[in-house]
């Protein structure tokens, strides 16, 4: 397990990986687990042993994402408040949508959250589903 603290945003962030296998990877985020799927296989480093001592091992390199985010314009992004896990998800894409209106319940330091829409207009992409668990800021819904 490979342990690494970030500071996203200002925020400080306490990251485990516990695996990695192709393209999917499991990582603890600040104790919350998450699966990461990176957008194409990662080669596994391969493993180089010597005769003298075969317990040596050299990693020669080591995986990398780029994350790009959609182009959005003309719309409304409904970001995360909190780091948590989504309970239920009250709307569908194609919804017409009020502001205020609830859009999901968010778990997050076991107290429950509602997500309400802080525009009017429709649903054009719900980014989260029932049971993802998402980062403070993760983007959960836009509104167009």
């Amino acid at each position: 397990m490979k342990e690494y603290k970030l500071k996203i945003n200002g925020n400080d962030y306490s990251v485990n990986i516990t695996e990695v296998d192709e393209s999917i990877a499991e990582v603890e985020v600040n104790g919350i687990p998450f699966k990461v799927e990176f957008d194409r296989a990662v080669k596994k480093s391969p493993v180089i042993s010597r005769p003298i001592n075969p317990s040596i091992q050299t990693t020669v390199s080591k995986p990398t994402t780029t994350v790009t985010p959609p182009a959005v314009t003309g719309s409304t992004e409904i970001k995360s408040p909190l780091p948590g896990v989504i309970l239920e998800v009250s709307v569908k894409e194609g919804d017409s949508v009020k502001k205020g209106q609830k859009l999901m319940v968010l778990e997050a330091m076991k107290m429950e959250n509602v997500i309400e829409s802080s525009a009017d207009g429709k649903v054009t992409a719900i980014k989260v589903g029932k049971g993802d668990s998402v980062l403070e800021g993760a983007s959960l819904i836009i509104i167009g």
